[in-house]
């Protein structure tokens, strides 16, 4: 053994990061081992030719979450508020505050004339769980508090708000329906549903689903790009100390001796171990005999599906941003076609029908899906060259779809079909001479996520909630035993570890890890 440390932290994501950095912060000797070149995960900001692209997260919730955990360890980062625009067809919203909501039932109205009366029991729906929303983040999240002995603020806010917080838990726990059977009880027009839930990982329940419209005015966005929040967090992590190992997966773990192989072969000792990375990966590289609950989760995670991923295409054009900025904004969700994705089959049946019939098949489906949109230098004007811009397209692809291409060898054909498909698409319906200004373009599937963030069938968000028996908690107020494990001195985080994930919820399980690591150093 060449080492042995009081805590090992595996994954450098924001989650593992997090965790990490609050270890480091306590004086906790820790090794943070990451099998990637580089730290961040799925949150990562990459350039090329003068361009600057996000390839995770296009912005950031705070969800009285994220600032907290900055402010607390004392990291410094400007953000810029950043605006979320909604178009369907040749029709736009802009979201400034709550009163939009008014304004996106008025574009629903109009798309969907004879729903009227639908949209407006929607609409109130909506406006039900923004408020409930605005108790569960209406203050910091006491979790990342310094000082939990200032009489005054337990008296006056967090007392107040912990009785009006366990009253809207329970109304969110009758929200945990899938959002398109939800929607049923208030239209039977699959269209309308579609415009409003598309873009939501498959049975995503309601509450998450339509919660969003108040989330999406607590975006904001880091001056440098998404990945300064991972770089800053590394950077903290190391200034405090903390061991870094990046290109090292684990290809073992003895529990009993508290021990990690890494691929390097070098091994090390530990006293608490925290995963944060892939969750299946977690019960496989386990050595030896393991009692029934470890084989029960070993089986369950080997055989669950991971969310929906997602197909992207980063485009360099030699197009000013204020065009991109007067079309779209810096963020938005754009539905070209208001038929929606419900109207189509299931590309497995079309499948039988041969090559070109799945081809076509998805040639409808980049037709008729929402598409969510981003473009960097529209909100920090040093992430392009003068006069030019990069924008990103990304939609939510099923990863067995890409896999069957793959699996033909037509992976190459499929990415080139689809980059030049949506380009066609955007250039007819929202971007005219786009084809014409494009530089370069650079197309991610949801194998190169598996790939290069190794995550379980390239999920972005964790396990899908699709599976019969979620391999993550998921009740809003149970998220503190979402660290647990079946193993003595383990803990996890990230996003596999909770559902629905994102990044609030890696932040928020990263420092319930590290608080449960301190608390056992402690015994």
């Amino acid at each position: 053994m060449n080492q042995e440390y009081e805590s090992i932290v595996v994954g450098a994501g924001v989650a593992g990061l997090t965790c990490a950095a609050y270890l480091a912060k306590n004086g906790v000797k820790t090794l943070l081992v990451e099998k990637q070149n580089k730290t961040g995960g799925l949150v990562n900001t990459f350039w090329r030719d003068g361009f600057a692209f996000d390839a995770g997260a296009r912005a950031f919730e705070n969800s009285g979450i994220l600032f907290p955990m900055l402010k607390g360890l004392g990291i410094e980062i400007e953000f810029i508020k950043n605006s979320v625009s909604i178009g369907i067809g040749n029709r736009w919203v802009k979201l400034h505050s709550r009163a939009s909501l008014e304004d996106y039932a008025d574009m629903l109205s109009k798309t969907f004339q004879d729903n009227a009366s639908d949209i407006f029991l929607i609409k109130k729906e909506i406006q039900k769980i923004m408020s409930y929303l605005d108790v569960i983040y209406g203050i910091d999240n006491p979790l990342f508090l310094e000082d939990m002995h200032d009489f005054e603020y337990m008296k006056n806010t967090l007392l107040p708000w912990l009785i009006k917080y366990q009253r809207n838990i329970h109304h969110i726990r009758r929200l945990q329906e899938p959002v398109y059977q939800y929607l049923e009880q208030f239209t039977s027009n699959q269209a309308l549903i579609d415009m409003i839930a598309q873009h939501f990982f498959q049975n995503t329940p309601a509450f998450f689903a339509l919660s969003y419209f108040s989330l999406y005015l607590d975006y904001n966005y880091p001056v440098g790009g998404t990945g300064v929040l991972t770089k800053k967090l590394t950077d903290y992590y190391l200034d405090a100390d903390g061991n870094l190992l990046l290109e090292k997966a684990v290809i073992g773990l003895d529990i009993d001796k508290r021990e990690l192989e890494l691929s390097d072969g070098q091994r090390f000792g530990y006293n608490q171990l925290v995963w944060a990375a892939d969750q299946k990966t977690l019960y496989q590289v386990i050595r030896g005999p393991v009692s029934r609950k470890i084989e029960e989760r070993r089986a369950l995670t080997s055989n669950s599906l991971g969310a929906d991923s997602i197909f992207t295409l980063f485009l360099a054009v030699d197009m000013d941003r204020d065009v991109l900025l007067e079309r779209m904004g810096a963020h938005a969700f754009y539905t070209p076609k208001t038929q929606g994705l419900s109207s189509l089959p299931l590309w497995k049946k079309v499948q039988l029908a041969g090559r070109e019939s799945l081809y076509s098949w998805v040639e409808s489906f980049l037709q008729n899906t929402t598409y969510e949109l981003s473009c960097p230098a529209v909100r920090d004007d040093t992430l392009a060259p003068p006069g030019q811009t990069g924008l990103i397209i990304s939609t939510l692809m099923d990863y067995q779809l890409v896999k069957t291409f793959a699996e033909a060898g037509e992976y190459e054909n499929f990415k080139k079909f689809c980059t030049e498909k949506i380009i066609a698409i955007l250039d007819s319906a929202l971007f005219t001479g786009l084809q014409e200004k494009l530089l370069f373009s650079i197309p991610s599937t949801p194998l190169t996520i598996e790939k290069n963030a190794g995550t379980h069938q390239g999920a972005i968000t964790g396990w899908a909630f699709a599976n019969p028996e979620m391999p993550s908690e998921s009740r809003f107020d149970k998220i503190i035993k979402s660290v647990k494990t079946p193993i003595q001195n383990l803990h996890q985080c990230g996003q596999w570890t909770f559902s629905p994930s994102g990044i609030p919820t890696c932040v928020l399980t990263g420092k319930l890890a590290a608080d449960a690591v301190l608390k056992n150093l402690r015994r």
